[in-house]
């Protein structure tokens, strides 16, 4: 059973393409839905079930039908009678993120995006890592001396590792998470960080916002007014890091915390024995203990409304804000880091970087 051509014409062109194999009419039978499901070898084993009127009434699978025919369902049957209706679907303006996490969690392949019932667009959750409602803004302005000379005419972000810009892999990282705005503060040798992203062609837009002076890690958040989200990412620019931002998004937004921290473990070795005292007097002797702590990896996710509390102009680091958020009562969180991740700031963690990138099945 055909579908009217205007129910296509309604969708983006990469939903276009899939609905047209995935469709079928609530008109057609159990048998045309088998063929349908038939045709699909190789692809996503899902068709959606379309009224005429255009309105998606559910989703069918082969274990849909298989279900319904122990159940005594005909051949003949309308598909209505094996659809599954319960089906997860995105509304425009919805949380995609979200959505595409629970897909998965279900093993979908395909989530259409519905408004009114009808299908606006259709994500491939195999091709989509997902799709985050934040805006990012990487920092790099700072003068990194204790890579000198490396950094004498090259502003440490643009360093290469791997063959490729440090600040490359977190802006592309970025972009496969369907990240579109993407803004990199900028002082120290500013112009050549400008012209990388001039020339670079991606799926976000960079826009590098000059420092007048530096402002530190909060201070340079105050000179960008066109943030559209409700959630901002501040990240270091010259971090080399497996972070899963879904994961911390996620997180970050079921806490409800004004700000979320990524944290890495940090292991402190005393190569003595400590001693326990009262006064003078030893209660007790440690043998060479080992303390384990989270240290700030760098990373931030913070809600929008937190900008007006950052004076315009004026210096302000990360750590000296988020204390004065604690003091005001606000609620701040830890997301732990899992796997790589490694602050490029010294030349031994530079080598260490290149040494690590050159051998793909050490990056995570």
């Amino acid at each position: 059973m055909n579908l009217p051509d205007n129910i296509f014409s309604r969708i983006t062109s990469a939903g276009e393409k899939i609905l047209r194999r995935h469709a079928i009419c609530t008109d057609a039978n159990v048998r045309e839905a088998l063929g349908a499901i038939n045709s699909l070898s190789g692809s996503a084993m899902t068709l959606f079930a379309i009224t005429r009127e255009g309105k998606l009434a559910g989703t069918i699978t082969d274990g849909d039908i298989r279900r319904a025919l122990i159940a005594g369902a005909d051949l003949d049957d309308k598909v209505e009678k094996v659809m599954h209706r319960n089906f997860l679907s995105v509304a425009p303006g919805e949380d995609q993120c979200v959505a595409i996490a629970e897909g998965r969690e279900r093993r979908l392949t395909l989530l259409p995006v519905v408004d009114d019932g009808k299908i606006l667009d259709i994500i491939d959750l195999r091709e989509v890592k997902t799709r985050l409602p934040i805006d990012a803004v990487l920092m790099a302005g700072g003068r990194g001396e204790r890579l000198r000379p490396l950094t004498l005419s090259t502003p440490k972000p643009l360093l290469k590792v791997g063959g490729k810009p440090i600040i490359d892999y977190n802006v592309e990282e970025l972009e496969a998470c369907g990240v579109k705005n993407i803004y990199v503060t900028v002082n120290y040798l500013a112009d050549l960080i400008i012209s990388h992203f001039e020339k670079r062609e991606g799926l976000a837009e960079v826009v590098c916002v000059r420092e007048p002076r530096r402002l530190g890690t909060i201070g340079s958040l105050a000179l960008i007014d066109n943030l559209r989200n409700d959630d901002i990412l501040l990240m270091n620019s010259d971090l080399l890091t497996a972070i899963d931002f879904e994961a911390m998004y996620l997180h970050h937004r079921r806490s409800g915390a004004d700000i979320t921290m990524a944290a890495v473990p940090y292991t402190v070795s005393v190569p003595f024995a400590i001693m326990h005292l009262e006064g003078e007097r030893v209660k007790g002797l440690e043998e060479k203990p080992t303390y384990n702590y989270f240290a700030n990896a760098g990373v931030y996710l913070l809600k929008r409304h937190l900008l007006d509390l950052i004076p315009k102009g004026e210096y302000l680091d990360a750590p000296d804000f988020i204390a004065s958020i604690i003091e005001k009562g606000g609620d701040v969180g830890c997301f732990p880091v899992r796997g790589t991740w490694i602050d490029i700031g010294s030349p031994d963690d530079y080598r260490h970087a290149n040494e690590m990138m050159s051998h793909p099945l050490l990056r995570r």
